[in-house]
């Protein structure tokens, strides 16, 4: 009906949480909020990446440039950058983006004394707050000979090659520059409804059901011997949906059905209302807080809106009432 608004209450669902990962279903809501969520947390969740690099002593083979581009997409801990000003809004350093409220400093130090390769990683930065410092991405790389944890490679220095550097480290979004991104992917998917016609089913012979199962390139139907028939001198084991939320949307199953003569043998469709989210984090914020950020800056971004509105409202009635005052 024109004029009648309604209110959404969006309900989520966790289904798997890690640091690094997280999956969840998001119900009760339609597309248009679904997408915005994911487009906050890929562009809009601030995190604090190295911003600018002063280089002091290079004989490395890479040029400064170079080094300064690699520091910046080394991904830094991030749990307060949301408590932090963005430089162009700290009043603390009038935008100069080089004070405690709004940057992180860095140094790095390294000289190569020996005839051995020596790899310069994110583990020789060093940063003046403890809370933000180079991602600990220990998981992922594999342990060097002397058993010591290797970091992100910035460069490889040979016997008397040095490099000396200071960085500073602020706030930002992806929107500006992808290195402060903190997803490393985020995608939803509209959760699938999946039905068998099982009178149909009944007519195929057991060899047509393996095909038609083994039709769908991800692991979605199976045959279920536990609840098979018996059909004449063959056991005819009954299709079963082991994992609805593995189809893709792909429609492999829907033209296998048809090319054996059986449209309709199954029907699938899309929930409007319910979306499967896969987020991966760059490790600079855990998955689960990526989340509750993105939240809070789409309830922010709400609210700019809603302001903006009342603003224009009470415009045209001053207006109005102007109007009405100069008529008097």
């Amino acid at each position: 009906m024109e004029g009648v608004s309604y209110q959404r209450f969006p309900r989520v669902k966790i289904r798997e949480l890690k640091d690094d990962y997280a999956k969840f279903e998001l119900g009760d809501t339609d597309a248009s909020m679904a997408n915005a969520l994911r487009r906050v947390m890929i562009a809009e969740v601030p995190t604090i990446a190295i911003d600018l690099v002063e280089i002091e002593v290079n004989s490395s083979v890479l040029n400064d440039e170079f080094i300064a581009h690699r520091l910046g997409l080394i991904p830094l801990t991030s749990e307060k950058a949301m408590s932090m000003r963005f430089s162009r809004d700290c009043d603390a350093c009038d935008g100069d983006g080089q004070c405690e409220y709004c940057s992180v400093e860095f140094h790095l130090r390294a000289k190569c004394m020996g005839d051995q390769t020596l790899d310069v990683t994110s583990k020789d930065l060093i940063s003046s707050d403890h809370n933000v410092v180079p991602v600990d991405l220990a998981d992922s790389y594999a342990y060097d000979s002397s058993d010591q944890q290797r970091g992100i490679i910035i460069v490889k220095l040979r016997r008397g090659q040095e490099l000396r550097l200071r960085a500073i480290a602020r706030k930002g979004i992806g929107k500006d520059h992808a290195k402060w991104s903190p997803a490393a992917t985020v995608t939803f998917m509209y959760e699938p409804e999946i039905h068998i016609n099982e009178d149909l089913m009944e007519t195929l012979t057991l060899a047509e059901r393996q095909a038609w199962v083994e039709s769908s390139p991800t692991k979605v139907f199976d045959l279920d011997e536990a609840t098979g028939q018996l059909k004449g001198c063959l056991l005819l084991q009954e299709v079963v949906v082991v994992d609805h939320e593995a189809y893709t949307y792909d429609e492999e199953v829907i033209k296998k059905a048809e090319a054996m003569g059986k449209p309709g043998l199954v029907e699938i469709y899309g929930k409007e209302d319910s979306f499967i989210f896969t987020v991966e984090s760059t490790g600079a914020i855990k998955a689960s807080q990526m989340v509750l950020n993105a939240i809070e800056v789409l309830k922010q971004k709400l609210d700019a809106v809603r302001l903006s509105e009342d603003t224009v409202e009470a415009d045209d009635q001053f207006g109005e009432l102007g109007a009405h005052m100069r008529g008097g």
